[in-house]
């Protein structure tokens, strides 16, 4: 019998499975905490400029004493009136793509562009807004366990030895309400925006778990921190927003605050722009685009104006 000579089919190259799933698996998207607390400027928008100013009006001093003499006039005071500019910039991305590869793609590749700058979109915007609370005068800096320091001229100069705990929660709550006199942001609560490591500080903290113990036992079960010293604690895991600090990157980076914190200017709200199609319709694009900028409102760390404290390191 006649041997037989065995040769592939596929002379050159690799083998190709090309069946797809009908499903598409998008990468995972960090959450956004910070623009929804920006107060939008009421009667700011198209044809009114790039700039917009804020007007801040001061407290009045307490007087002494309030008591009248007879025959005297009322003693006056002075109310200081200041103001702060935000200058809108326009701000956009965009991904372009070929006609070709809606032609030769089982994808709707358009619609899954589209998707995922709607996702760039909102990180971008909660990293801007973040970057406007950062610019807060007041950082608060963990140097122990029980210990802590306050800078007030808007840049950090002790590096952090300790995340956030209980304590510093205390320390932060007591300098807003009793120092700066911050109205809070919430009812009666400030809010606080961290990132994930500063509040697994406050759940490995004893004091925190032994007051949950009784209070709301469901809370270590839920990952939930919840009110803490009339701070409402919100977790974000956005690394760009909010970064990890200190020595061996300790602390988890924060922002605790009360009203008036920061403003958005507004000319354009970012919308999805579809680019005109170049090259014969070959050649096309999708971007989003927008004018606006955040601004803090009251750049200061006086007593009765400021609005912001900001736990981070050098």
């Amino acid at each position: 019998m006649a041997g037989f000579t065995w040769t592939f089919d596929a002379p050159t190259g690799t083998y190709k499975q090309h069946a797809m799933s009908t499903e598409l698996y998008m990468a995972a998207l960090e959450n956004t905490k910070f623009v929804e607390f920006a107060d939008p400027v009421q009667g700011f928008g198209r044809k009114k400029g790039e700039n917009v100013t804020l007007t801040r009006i001061a407290t009045i001093t307490e007087p002494t004493s309030i008591t009248l003499t007879e025959g005297e006039r009322i003693p006056e005071d002075t109310m200081s009136i200041t103001t702060t500019s935000i200058t809108a910039a326009e701000i956009g991305r965009s991904v372009p793509y070929s006609s070709l590869s809606e032609d030769l793609s089982f994808l709707d590749v358009e619609n899954v562009i589209q998707r995922r700058l709607r996702d760039q979109l909102a990180l971008s915007l909660d990293t801007l807004a973040a970057t406007a609370f950062k610019t807060a005068k007041v950082k608060y800096i963990p140097t122990g366990l029980a210990a802590g320091t306050f800078d007030t001229d808007g840049t950090a100069s002790t590096t952090a030895s300790a995340n956030y705990n209980v304590f510093h929660a205390e320390e932060v709550r007591d300098y807003l309400f009793d120092t700066l006199q911050t109205p809070p942001r919430d009812g009666d609560n400030y809010v606080g925006i961290f990132r994930t490591l500063g509040l697994r500080g406050i759940k490995r903290d004893p004091d925190w778990e032994t007051w949950h113990k009784y209070t709301d036992p469901q809370a270590k079960y839920t990952g939930e921190v919840g009110m803490i010293e009339n701070i409402r604690h919100i977790e974000t895991n956005h690394a760009n927003a909010l970064a990890k600090k200190g020595t061996g990157s300790v602390l988890g980076e924060g922002v605790v605050f009360g009203t008036d914190a920061i403003a958005l200017a507004e000319v354009l709200t970012p919308e999805l722009r579809a680019g005109i199609p170049e090259d014969h319709g070959r050649s096309k694009t999708v971007a989003w685009y927008g004018i606006l900028q955040f601004g803090i409102i009251w750049d200061t760390a006086n007593a009765g104006q400021a609005r912001i404290v900001h736990i981070t390191s050098a």
